[in-house]
């Protein structure tokens, strides 16, 4: 589907995404000391995270156990339950609560904020992100399990996910005028999860390139260390590197 997205002619297409956004807020938001230290020495997150879970050395890491580690890390930000994540990795539901009581001793910070997180919602009756955009969450205080455990998964996942789009657009906004200023010629035409793409002529692509990346790295401070890549081509799926 990517090669089919192309820019006009003579121009290429400069793709730019951010890294584990999500897990970068979670680490910021949590403040979980472990998490930040992985962020912050360039540590891949889930191998250090399989390391942990699975008592080994980050070297021994295999690629199944780091695929493991990789879904109770993006499953933590949703709020999924043991059942899922066992769907999810093809393990037992006995087996997938243990990596994550494993993942929890791993990161207790996590663990506490999202405890915090559930009740201060269920006290206030709504979340917001970093940057106070507000979700009102009736839900939370439904008398029905199901609909208050949806709010319970909300208040877990809005303050990270809500973040990350605030984020995103303040890019946008960014990366926009500074096109305008240094390459009136190119522009941002795609915004895609965590990613910008830009058409611009083709001798101007490595430029485009580090304009994204300074501004999308610059918009918002963390206490770990928010990175973007970019690649450019005459595709879509060439541009994703």
């Amino acid at each position: 589907i990517r090669r089919m997205f192309i820019p006009a002619e003579g121009c290429v297409l400069v793709d730019a995404d951010y890294s584990q956004i999500e897990l970068r807020l979670l680490a910021h938001i949590s403040g979980d000391e472990a998490m930040r230290a992985a962020f912050t020495t360039g540590a891949d997150i889930h191998t250090a995270t399989a390391a942990q879970v699975f008592h080994v050395a980050p070297g021994d890491v295999t690629h199944e156990m780091r695929r493991r580690a990789k879904a109770v890390n993006f499953g933590i930000v949703y709020g999924i339950s043991a059942f899922s994540l066992s769907q999810d990795i093809g393990v037992t539901v006995a087996e997938a609560k243990a990596y994550m009581e494993a993942y929890f001793a791993t990161f207790p910070g996590v663990r506490k904020y999202m405890d915090d997180v559930v009740a201060k919602a269920k006290e206030q009756g709504y979340v917001e992100t970093l940057f106070h955009r507000r979700r009102e969450l009736p839900e939370i205080r439904s008398s029905n399990f199901n609909m208050r455990s949806f709010g319970e998964r909300v208040a877990l996942n809005m303050p990270i996910q809500g973040t990350a789009a605030d984020i995103m657009k303040l890019a946008m906004v960014a990366v926009e005028k500074r096109l305008k200023k240094e390459l009136p010629e190119a522009k941002l035409v795609l915004q895609v999860h965590d990613e910008l793409i830009v058409e611009c002529p083709e001798p101007q692509a490595a430029a485009a390139a580090t304009l994204l990346e300074e501004e999308m790295e610059q918009v918002a401070h963390l206490s770990v260390p928010l990175t973007a890549e970019a690649h450019w081509g005459r595709n879509w799926l060439e541009a994703k590197g």
